[in-house]
């Protein structure tokens, strides 16, 4: 049990570390990243998104985003097995928050519209509306991603408390 317990411990800080890393990541996106992009000429603002959402696509990040996820799914399926300990509601909502506001935000809303931005041409005179759509829109989820992953890490810390 004790073995359990030190990994159990280890999977929960690794989560909340993640989720509070992500949430800077995505933080520093909606506060000066996109308002940056939104300051220069459409073709040029298209080409840099297209470029950050080329390299964004690294072990580095890969391991930080879909590691904190598989932490979320093993921290709910371990919280369901003993949902009568101390605190374990604060690592199954933590851990449900991340998921749903995180990963399932990203892959539902930031994605398409990252894929749909990379089928333009930045010189394209289409270009510049979805341009302004997508920082409107991306950057809103962009928002809900962050709240949801400082949220998520927060909660997961609270539970390592108990």
């Amino acid at each position: 049990m004790v073995i359990f317990n030190n990994l159990f411990f280890i999977v929960t800080l690794t989560a909340a570390l993640g989720c509070g890393l992500i949430a800077g990541l995505f933080f520093a996106f909606s506060i000066s990243v996109m308002k940056a992009l939104s300051l220069l000429p459409p073709e040029e603002g298209i080409s840099a998104m297209q470029s950050i959402n080329v390299t964004i696509i690294n072990p580095v990040f890969m391991m930080a985003f879909f590691g904190t996820s598989v932490a979320c799914v093993f921290l709910i399926i371990s919280s369901l097995m003993h949902w009568n300990d101390p605190g374990v509601v604060y690592l199954f909502v933590g851990g449900t928050i991340y998921l749903v506001g995180s990963l399932l935000v990203t892959l539902v809303f930031n994605v398409p519209m990252n894929d749909a931005l990379a089928s333009v041409a930045p010189t394209d005179p289409e270009g510049a509306k979805l341009w302004a759509d997508y920082l409107k829109n991306w950057t809103f989820w962009n928002h809900i991603r962050t709240v949801a992953s400082l949220g998520a890490a927060t909660l997961l810390t609270i539970a390592l408390c108990h």
